[in-house]
């Protein structure tokens, strides 16, 4: 996949089924018109004005320069009117992670502003990892002045059960990295009861989470029912591994809780609480921020044109509005 800049951004957009030609109709015309058939994406098939319908590989096309530096779709009727399932995804490839960062904090601030305009609230959901990093730029101008953070609420979408200072606590990392540089009012930066037990402390956090719903400060997703956050910044273990979602393990069938616990997770520590993936999938937005060499092969299986009977859990996250993924080009390098 081409590589770029912050001025050229390989950037696709993916559908979950193809539109007929009825729907086509609806749709702004481009020389072509570009789809993936399901959420796990292996073929792009190109469409013309005589309906014919061909299948090719995303890296011929790419090699042949078929697909532009930045790639877009766009309906002129409605969603509800097109009925394309889930939101679009979106494919960024960065030259280098310093360029990710720049457009990550863009990327964040400028759904900050518009949340706070909309609801003035802006419910932020991090990942531990590499992330935090990555969110560098935020702390720096223009940024760090012109974010109304008082309206920030920041969440986890996974924590490990250990204290709050301990090396492998997602809150010390991003309290360290982040949250101490920000003026985010304390009482909005929600970290779970690190007293408790694994179970005991994810069932504390769904609790948590429903006062927040109740009270409007998160809100509601109409099309799952469960808890609708405005963007979740995401990282991706070289295993596909997604909060503390891992491959193969039954808590990625969880479908009725929002938080739950896992003791025996394939990384140290053991314990742990994450969210589920029905909430994950409910966010507004959600941003898969994926950096290094050490991590092409599960970018690879989740992106490129290999088939496989066993999704990675990376490959089962998407979002009601928009996914967009961030990648270095180590991280894409066998796309």
């Amino acid at each position: 996949m081409s590589s770029s800049s912050t001025s050229s951004v390989s950037s696709l957009t993916f559908y979950s089924q193809i539109p007929t030609r009825r729907e086509l109709t609806n749709c702004t015309r481009l020389p072509f018109s570009v789809f993936f058939p399901s959420i796990n994406p292996r073929i792009i098939f190109l469409q013309d004005n005589t309906d014919k319908r061909l299948n090719f590989p995303l890296r011929l096309l790419t090699r042949l320069h078929l697909i532009p530096k930045v790639f877009q779709f766009r309906a002129k009727s409605s969603m509800e009117e097109v009925k394309i399932v889930k939101g679009k995804t979106n494919v960024n490839v960065f030259d280098s992670e310093e360029e990710l960062a720049v457009s990550l904090a863009k990327y964040t601030a400028d759904l900050s502003h518009k949340f706070v305009e909309e609801r003035s609230a802006f419910t932020v959901v991090l990942s531990g990892g590499s992330l935090i990093k990555s969110l560098r730029k935020l702390v720096e101008a223009p940024y760090v002045d012109s974010i109304e953070w008082s309206k920030w609420h920041v969440f986890w979408v996974d924590e490990r059960v250990v204290p709050k200072d301990h090396p492998d606590s997602n809150y010390k990392l991003a309290y360290d990295g982040f949250l101490s540089k920000v003026p985010i009012l304390p009482g909005n930066v929600y970290a779970i009861n690190d007293s408790l037990s694994a179970e005991g402390a994810a069932d504390d956090y769904e609790t948590c989470l429903k006062h927040l719903v109740k009270n409007n400060i998160i809100a509601t997703s109409e099309a799952s029912g469960f808890p609708k956050f405005d963007l979740m910044l995401l990282g991706m273990g070289p295993d596909g591994h997604v909060a503390s979602l891992f491959p193969g393990h039954p808590l990625l069938k969880e479908n009725q809780k929002w938080v739950t616990f896992i003791k025996d997770s394939p990384k140290p520590p053991p314990e742990r609480i994450t969210f589920t993936f029905p909430v994950i999938n409910s966010s507004a937005y959600n941003a898969l921020v994926v950096c290094g060499a050490g991590k092409a092969d599960a970018v690879q299986k989740a992106l490129g044109k290999g088939q496989s009977s066993d999704l990675l859990p990376v490959q089962m996250v998407s979002a009601e509005e928009e996914l967009t993924w961030f990648l270095d080009k180590e991280a894409a390098s066998k796309l």
